[in-house]
């Protein structure tokens, strides 16, 4: 059986997280270094910066968006951001920077560590309500060569 046929037979998910990769807690190592090689230049002006690890920490930890049936949760810093799946009218993936949620009335709300390629999850997760790009394409090339092997046996 195919990894594609084995994909659709497999039931569909009822939550999804999407977080920032683990590997992001090398750079705490690199802002540590930094900080000590600072603090040995001048003590007293940047001993505070002892705090960034900790802030850095936290935030990685913390930033993420949650897909259940009820809608997305976004979850950043100091909040929390929640839409229904019936609120969204689209997704918008700007170039460089966070993916939005885009409601009707045309506000968005950011989606931390989502990426175009989380969107078949997200379909999933949905029931459909926000459409699979993947899907399509590859129902489009299906439909195509089932037209072009229908056109070769009718020849």
């Amino acid at each position: 059986m195919s990894d594609s046929a084995a994909s659709r037979l497999a039931p569909a998910p009822t939550n999804a997280m999407f977080k920032i990769s683990g590997l992001a807690y090398l750079t705490v190592l690199v802002t540590v270094m930094l900080i000590v090689m600072m603090i040995g230049v001048s003590p007293a002006w940047w001993s505070w910066t002892v705090i960034l690890p900790i802030v850095q920490i936290w935030w990685i930890a913390r930033v993420r968006t949650e897909a259940d049936e009820n809608g997305l949760r976004a979850m950043h810093l100091f909040r929390t951001d929640s839409i229904s799946w019936d609120e969204i009218a689209g997704l918008r993936f700007p170039k460089w920077t966070t993916t939005r949620a885009v409601r009707p009335d045309g506000t968005t709300v950011r989606l931390p560590a989502v990426t175009f390629a989380d969107l078949p999850v997200i379909s999933a997760v949905s029931g459909g309500r926000v459409p699979d790009p993947y899907a399509a394409a590859e129902r489009a090339e299906l439909e195509a060569q089932l037209a072009a092997d229908s056109d070769d046996d009718t020849v």
